[in-house]
């Protein structure tokens, strides 16, 4: 999860549910409510993939026997295709 890719399309996300919004009721207050609960939720469920991603990442580090943590340091590296931090 690259952070800011993930902000830039929960900005995209929200300025689309705006306008959605918006369009559907026509009340300009109601709208910015309903933007500003739908980034708390959007917030939360980010949170909650990192907290998944961490704990999952804990879990398998403890379950894992020491000589096979051992030899998965020892497996060659291929190096990075672009600037992203994920090879495609």
């Amino acid at each position: 999860m690259y952070a800011p890719r993930v902000i830039f399309s929960m900005l995209g996300a929200l300025a689309v549910f705006a306008v959605a919004t918006y369009w559907l009721s026509g009340s300009l207050t109601g709208t910015a409510i309903k933007t500003a609960i739908c980034a708390v939720l959007l917030q939360t469920g980010y949170f909650g993939g990192i907290l998944y991603l961490v704990w999952k990442e804990a879990r398998s580090r403890t379950i894992r026997p020491a000589v096979k943590r051992e030899e998965a340091e020892k497996l060659p590296v291929r190096p990075f295709n672009g600037s992203e931090p994920f090879n495609r």
